[in-house]
């Protein structure tokens, strides 16, 4: 395959806006479980593929984000509880940014 003709794009970096607007606790804890709970089924995956690769594999690193993101699950639930218990709303702003990198 002749990859010579191949360039970078000219945006290396773009934003993309997959939440926007105000959301009662009930439905800000179900957008927002669901982003965090996929994530780390996606890292779960990545350990158990790995594993099947190498059963000798370290999985410290994966291990660690799992557990990042299980705290930060618990603060977003303690967070919407809060606004719950004021009866208020949440407004939520979720904005991806993925930046292409070179693979050297």
């Amino acid at each position: 395959m002749d990859t010579n003709g191949l360039t970078k794009p000219a945006n290396i970096k773009q934003k993309f806006q997959l939440v926007k607007g105000d959301f009662t606790p009930s439905e800000a804890s179900d957008v927002i479980m669901s982003l965090i709970d996929e994530k780390i089924n996606f890292h779960q995956k990545q350990r158990l593929q790995n594993w099947e690769q190498d059963h000798k594999s370290d999985s410290d690193e994966i291990d660690d984000r799992i557990d990042q993101l299980e705290k930060e699950k618990q603060a977003v639930k303690e967070f919407i509880a809060g606004a719950r218990s004021l009866k208020s709303n949440l407004n939520i702003n979720g904005i991806l940014e993925i930046t292409i990198v070179d693979n050297q």
